[in-house]
């Protein structure tokens, strides 16, 4: 009998976590969703402007910019290296893949880079490693707003301008499709113009306003737009992540049930005929 209350006690809790699981999934089915959509409808003009500005930088000619060659000062300073983990667990892979990436990187860097993170995820991880993180950013959750986003890509204008650091670079998940994610590392900062060598004949470009005035409008919209689909492919790969992981841990919740369900029912089956031998044990004594 208490083998039988045990199992019962078991099947309510393998039901509430999966119920518990479900209800997850759903929300980040829904939130994966919205997610793509914002992340997938920026990705062209995303990826246009910023080909668009190396090219225009590469066949400006001797037009010259900070956020393209950087400044003198800022040559032998360290570079920054942002991480962008979850605030919160339960998304599979997706945080380990994303750290792995940003050990590699830090590991062959040339010097000791400056470490942002972006999430609670990455903390425990950097910690045990022994990384120190310069500074911690908690405000952008997994809907990231880009006046946030905007903000922060100017804070790091301001300091590759200023000499403070020789680079940018941002790890993050890559989203690909539903069914596949990757963790990359991007340079954000300098924007370097793409090689010419065995690239054919150049072309010559009239420009109008000036190539100086061009870039220097532009150059600030590209740094601040290839932020933000950063942190919008960081966020629908999180969702997609925790969705395939909840689905996984209810699918296995489901089967653990079966499992105890059928336990269950040759227990009982056993205690009847236990029962019903005793029974019948009893009736024959008493013959």
């Amino acid at each position: 009998m208490a083998q039988i209350r045990e199992i019962k006690t078991r099947m309510k809790a393998v039901a509430n976590i999966r119920r518990i699981t479900k209800t997850m999934q759903m929300i980040a089915t829904s939130k994966f969703a919205r997610a793509e959509q914002k992340a997938v409808a920026a990705r062209p003009y995303t990826l246009g402007v910023f080909d668009l500005v190396r090219e225009l930088a590469a066949t400006a000619g001797d037009v010259e910019h900070p956020l393209i060659q950087g400044v003198p000062a800022g040559a032998d300073k360290p570079e920054l290296i942002l991480i962008l983990t979850s605030d919160r667990g339960l998304c599979g892979p997706y945080n380990g893949g994303v750290l792995r990436a940003a050990m590699e990187v830090i590991k062959n860097a040339p010097s000791n880079p400056t470490i942002e993170l972006v999430g609670k995820k990455g903390v425990a991880f950097l910690k045990f490693k022994e990384i120190p993180v310069a500074k911690r950013h908690t405000e952008f959750g997994d809907n990231p707003k880009r006046e946030d986003v905007d903000r922060l890509a100017q804070q790091y204008m301001d300091r590759f301008i200023a000499g403070e650091i020789s680079g940018v670079r941002v790890i993050s998940m890559r989203y690909i499709s539903a069914g596949k994610q990757k963790a990359e590392s991007l340079q954000l900062l300098p924007l370097k113009p793409p090689a010419t060598e065995n690239a054919g004949p150049g072309v010559s470009y009239e420009f109008s306003p000036p190539a100086e005035e061009l870039l220097s409008e532009l150059l600030p919209v590209t740094v601040k737009t290839t932020l933000n689909q950063l942190f919008n492919e960081a966020a629908v790969s999180e969702h997609v992540a925790r969705m395939i992981a909840m689905k996984s841990a209810t699918d296995n919740a489901g089967k653990m049930g079966d499992r105890l369900k059928r336990t269950f029912n040759r227990a009982r089956q056993a205690m009847i005929t236990t029962e019903l031998t005793e029974i019948i044990s009893g009736a024959a004594a008493l013959e």
